[in-house]
């Protein structure tokens, strides 16, 4: 019997598909604009084609081995040593494969964490030798907690052995954020090589010391930096650990890396990959067979907002998406509701879960490194090599990792990029859902845990400064605003408020009114609607019948340039002390401005510094 495919070859009937005949199809739709304004471009100027043929003759990047499912990790970090206990077990219970213990004063523990003398309460009942992965994130004020584990295996007759505790041991790490360490780096080699061959010498097989990245991630820097910075803090630890009488071979199982995983899926996708890549370079120069690096991730602290932190949840479900298609070795979701505070059960299980349904759901561990042979992944992650070896080599130049940053190689390049950065999303053109944009003024309250954040005396003398890389959230800027207008409502029982003075009918001044709505809802300005107007006398009446501070025109290029000019005069001679016009004012300006127009508001304009603007001169009405 004859198949239905047989007679109907159906990709025979259609012809063969080229670059040429896309390209005029897309000319088509430019209409005359460059075909540049498809082209992207990273933070590190790296540039993103909007297509890409198929990559051939490229193998697989070996990751996490097929159909493995990377640890499931949960964040334990309450100051009570009884609810994190609780905390661990309920999400051991539940489907979490591994624990990530952070302690106070330790990168990523964002204002909480535990006590270094609260291991054995923290881990009561917990069954260390069973299979469950253990990552300490640990600062210089919690850098016994790694002496306390082992004591905790120790007294508890387990095997060192059969126990996977990653130490995350990263002096490196902590002198980049604080910017100053009371030691020399080569004061700090002995003391860190004595803890990783003492732990070794007591069974634990590690690995012990952590190339930390978010560290880069978190201070607004860039996928470069990321993989430059981890390249030359893994190095610095395994030249540190070799220096110890420890064969090279045995070395490099003793360090490991993290890195963040943020919203960007195809940019998180390519930086895994690119990490395990380049550091397979790194062992070949060192004369070693290359094998599988262990890559730890965590969803990115700086995509986090306190404002309508739900769309938190896609964020981590993107990023959680990408690093286990990339092939993390284990994944830590922050919970949607951390930036407010330490996550109720609620906040906890959605982070749990979120890894539960990607991996048994979707089955996303089920193929090792999907993405191979993709063109425009194949290209970035060769990019991102490039560009971070070259920035890997500069930090080699300057004498290593700590010489580096004394010397600011990192510090300068992170700096410039947040400070890109923060222009976009200030003009709104990298955007923050919920933050920068779609606001919602009568969300409710979250809940969040009744918790204390830590204070820890300073650790140590400042006495080898740099500039110092604090973690930061892209949203802060805005989310200042929200505050502002929240205060308002508590002093005088309303938010501040801007009059939408329509013009003409809804098919003249919608769109504009909609987006100036958003506009000035991020910033925590309550927009008053209005129908169309004619008549200015009316328009005036209902603008002072608002009560609004300020003013805002919308309607068509067209209808503006009829009514804009007596409305805006209607406007000002109402009481309105600062009136805005959606849209571009093209050489219409200065009439504008001489009726009253103090500013304008577009796609593309600094939405922060208008807003910041707006409350200044509401401040001293």
């Amino acid at each position: 019997m004859t198949s239905v495919t047989d007679d109907l070859p159906l990709a025979a009937d259609f012809p063969k598909a080229t670059v040429e005949d896309w390209r005029k199809l897309v000319d088509g739709v430019l209409k005359g604009a460059p075909f540049e304004k498809l082209v992207g471009k990273t933070y590190d100027g790296i540039r993103i084609d909007p297509l890409y043929p198929r990559a051939r003759g490229v193998a697989p990047v070996v990751g996490r081995a097929a159909a493995a499912p990377w640890q499931i990790m949960q964040r334990i970090d309450h100051p009570d040593a009884a609810v994190a206990n609780a905390q661990a077990l309920t999400d051991l219970e539940n489907g979490a494969t591994g624990l990530s213990l952070v302690f106070a004063g330790g990168n990523g523990a964002y204002g909480f964490g535990l006590a270094a003398d609260a291991v054995a309460r923290v881990l009561k009942d917990v069954h260390l030798d069973a299979g469950i992965g253990i990552e300490l994130q640990i600062g210089p004020q919690s850098r016994m907690a790694a002496i306390h584990v082992a004591e905790y295996v120790k007294s508890n007759g387990l095997d060192p052995a059969a126990c996977n505790i990653r130490f995350g041991l990263d002096p490196l790490a902590a002198g980049a954020v604080w910017g100053h360490s009371p030691y020399s780096w080569e004061e700090i080699v002995p003391a860190v090589t004595g803890a990783i061959k003492g732990l070794a010498a007591l069974g634990f097989k590690g690995p012990f010391a952590s190339a930390d990245g978010r560290v880069i991630h978190d201070a607004g820097g860039s996928e470069v930096q990321e993989l430059a910075f981890v390249l030359a803090c893994g190095i610095a630890y395994l030249r540190a650990i070799e220096s110890a009488g420890v064969p090279l071979e045995q070395a490099r199982d003793m360090v490991y890396a993290r890195l963040s995983a943020d919203a960007d899926q195809f940019l998180t996708l390519a930086k895994f990959r690119a990490l395990r890549l380049l550091w397979a370079r790194i062992e070949t120069a060192c004369g070693l067979t290359p094998k599988p690096f262990f890559i730890a991730a965590d969803t990115a602290w700086r995509m986090l907002t306190q404002r309508d932190p739900y769309v938190n949840m896609l964020r981590a479900t993107i990023a959680t998406f990408a690093a286990g298609l990339a092939g993390a070795n284990a994944i830590t979701v922050l919970p949607h509701t951390l930036a407010l505070g330490l996550p109720d059960p609620f906040a906890r299980r959605v982070a749990r879960n979120t890894q539960l349904l990607l991996l048994e759901e979707s089955n996303l561990a089920k193929v090792s490194d999907p993405a191979a042979g993709a063109g425009g992944i194949e290209t970035l992650t060769a990019q991102l090599c490039d560009a971070a070896w070259a920035l890997f080599q500069e930090s080699e130049r300057a004498g290593g990792a700590f010489a580096a940053l004394q010397q600011g190689v990192f510090q300068s390049k992170v700096a410039a990029a947040r400070k890109a950065r923060d222009a976009n999303i200030a003009k709104r053109r990298d955007v923050l859902t919920g933050a920068s944009e779609f606001p919602n003024l009568h969300e409710r309250e979250t809940a969040v845990l009744k918790a204390t954040p830590v204070a820890l005396a300073p650790y140590g003398e400042q006495k080898y400064k740099f500039d110092a890389m604090p973690p930061i959230r892209l949203a802060e800027p805005f989310e200042a605003l929200r505050d502002k207008s929240d205060a308002a409502v508590k002093a005088r029982g309303a938010r501040p408020r801007v009059f939408l003075a329509n013009l003409g009918t809804p098919a003249d001044f919608t769109a504009r009114a909609t987006f100036a709505k958003s506009f000035f809802e991020v910033g925590g300005i309550q927009a008053v609607d209005s129908d169309g107007f004619a008549d200015p006398a009316k328009l005036a009446d209902d603008f002072k019948a608002s009560g609004a501070e300020l003013a805002c025109l919308c309607s068509s290029d067209k209808l503006y340039a009829e009514h804009a000019e007596a409305a805006a005069k209607a406007l000002q001679s109402a009481g309105a002390r600062h009136i805005y016009l959606a849209g571009r004012p093209a050489e219409a300006e200065a009439t504008l401005r001489a009726a009253g127009v103090t500013g304008f508001i577009f796609a593309g304009g600094d939405a922060l510094a208008t807003l910041q603007d707006a409350y200044l001169r509401m401040e001293q009405a």
